[in-house]
């Protein structure tokens, strides 16, 4: 166990690496990796033949940058397209073999239809070890139970990320979301682990169902780390502060689930955020866009663009110059915590982002304005629109829960508050409808925050 102990990084060769080293490594693999998807896959060549490139052409990241973008529609057809084909959905993109591919992830299709991604043993132990690179920066050690209440299915927080759990010796207890809260609070309380993995929607929703399910507070649960993934919050200082008091433990905000992009926040105050560490380098390149205009962001401390990736030594389905839609701030200075590397902050969706009368708005943004007004607030919201955005014809309507302490003759002093708020931090004068606590569902893997009027949950 000393030894653990003194190894601050799980893979100190490759965590440790310059920034001019960690650059050539991925060039060097990306010229494999592009002569390989060219080779293997119909749907890469032809990416390839729009723009009249062979793979021997990039000699360059911006040689590479030529190569037409991989949008999410255009996946969803290409599934679309391998089903009528081969009878399933990943056929066109997979550059392995079928006797090589061990294993199917998908999204949670939150969205829309799952997309899925097509894995060899290599891959999977790819994925594997970002996990371990993960957890292991955290102070998560063998031995260490840890509670995974995203998924059990495959979803990529699921199957995926319960092996990377014991890939790296510790003991996962993958109870999963779909038996409902209690029984995640009665794992929790037969295993005794140290920490959990869920949404940070979902554990505010565990904080409170533990008080009234025990008049105690989530403090006597005993985890020492929370570790948030499958939505934005994780890196919300309102909602740290909640998570980490709620449970008194370290909060952590992480992602990657069953493919090449992985990166994990560093040890730090509950109210500040230093961003994500990028810990999958060698294994994906990141680009960032205008989400806009789709030109190339150069990515230095305090861009904001649209994120664009590339997996690098994948041998199933290597998604390449995949535009997943996610729209990060990037974090480029050397980072308190000592380790290197870039830092990334995922500050919501491209098309997430409202435009009222000129401001654009994420609804991350929203949740922490809505969150500086607990416990007068729950800090449970949606957000409605008439049609899809970005363009939203004002007012704003904010529909949320007021506290349990409060009630509706409380409503008009604290919407003042708030209104002034929102007008001073965020440029908008939204419209608040008020419903009573534990109006709206908790137990999801992802919280959808913005619903078109008349839309189920």
């Amino acid at each position: 166990m000393a030894f653990y102990e003194e190894r601050k990084l799980w893979n100190e060769k490759i965590e440790t690496l310059s920034r001019d080293a960690i650059r050539a490594l991925q060039l060097e693999k990306l010229k494999k990796q592009v002569a390989y998807n060219y080779e293997n896959s119909p749907f890469y060549k032809n990416k390839f033949e729009v723009v009249g490139t062979k793979p021997e052409d990039i000699k360059s990241f911006k040689d590479f940058s030529k190569i037409p973008l991989m949008t999410k529609d255009e996946h969803r057809r290409a599934q679309e397209e391998s089903l009528e084909k081969y009878g399933n959905p990943y056929a066109l993109l997979a550059c392995a073999p079928k006797e090589k591919i061990v294993r199917i992830n998908s999204t949670s299709g939150t969205t829309g239809i799952p997309t899925f991604y097509s894995l060899t043993q290599h891959d999977v132990d790819v994925v594997n070890e970002m996990h371990a690179r993960k957890y292991w920066r955290t102070g998560i050690r063998p031995g260490d139970v840890m509670i995974q209440a995203l998924s059990l299915s495959m979803f990529t927080g699921g199957l995926p990320l319960s092996q990377g759990i014991q890939h790296m010796g510790a003991c996962v207890v993958p109870v999963g979301i779909e038996g409902g809260t209690k029984r995640v609070l009665d794992f929790i309380k037969l295993t005794s682990p140290v920490a959990i993995i869920a949404t940070p929607s979902f554990g505010q929703y565990m904080i409170e169902k533990y008080l009234e399910l025990t008049g105690k507070e989530a403090t006597d649960l005993g985890l020492k780390w929370f570790f948030c993934a499958g939505e934005p919050g994780g890196g919300n200082p309102e909602v740290r502060k909640m998570l980490a008091q709620g449970f008194g433990a370290k909060v952590f905000d992480h992602t990657g689930g069953g493919h090449a992009f992985h990166g994990i926040s560093c040890d730090e105050p509950p109210e500040q955020f230093s961003g994500m560490h990028f810990v999958s380098e060698d294994h994906c390149l990141l680009e960032l866009i205008d989400p806009k205009t789709k030109e190339s962001i150069a990515i230095e401390d305090g861009a904001i663009g649209e994120m664009v990736f590339t997996f690098l030594n994948w041998e199933g389905g290597p998604f390449m110059r995949y535009a997943l839609g996610d729209m990060l701030e990037i974090y480029a200075k050397p980072c308190q915590c000592g380790m290197p590397g870039i830092r990334f902050k995922i500050i919501g969706r491209a098309d997430d982002m409202l435009i009222i009368k000129g401001v654009n708005v994420y609804p991350e943004a929203i949740k922490t304005a809505i969150f500086k007004f607990r416990p007068e607030v729950t800090g449970v919201f949606r957000i409605l629109i008439d049609r899809p955005g970005p363009m939203v014809t004002p007012p704003l309507i904010i529909r949320l829960e007021y506290g349990l302490s409060l009630s509706e003759k409380d409503l008009p002093v604290l919407e003042k508050k708030m209104m002034s708020y929102f007008r001073r931090e965020l440029r908008i004068g939204p419209q608040f409808e008020w419903v009573p606590p534990e109006t709206f569902p908790r137990e999801t893997k992802k919280t959808k925050f913005i619903l078109i009027k008349g839309e189920q949950e």
